[in-house]
């Protein structure tokens, strides 16, 4: 996810992540934690609206995770909410492409 983070702060302009690799796997780690725990609950919550836009709201719901994490974080800058919410869709992007190569090499 680290990876994915820095993609994502050189696609994005309104992204940046300050100091050195070790700060991408911190973000990554404190996203990853805010995201299992807040994110479920408010994935569980916002369900109706998940379903309604058949799941597009998800990416709301990430970008708004990821703006949460750059509150917490000192490392993390997010500049406004279509930066987010890009960020969100390349984070989640990356994710996807990653898990899916994984999983062809372990089967």
């Amino acid at each position: 996810m680290a990876l994915a983070f820095w993609v994502a702060t050189q696609l994005v302009p309104g992204i940046s992540v300050r100091d050195s690799a070790w700060s991408y796997l911190w973000v990554a780690l404190l996203f990853g934690a805010i995201n299992v725990t807040i994110g479920s609950l408010v994935k569980f919550l916002t369900l109706p609206a998940v379903v309604l836009t058949l799941g597009l709201f998800l990416v709301v719901v990430n970008a708004a995770m990821l703006a949460l994490t750059a509150r917490v974080s000192d490392v993390l800058e997010v500049e406004d909410f279509w930066s987010a919410i890009l960020a969100a869709v390349i984070i989640s992007l990356m994710n996807w492409f990653t898990s899916k190569i994984f999983k062809r090499v372990t089967s």
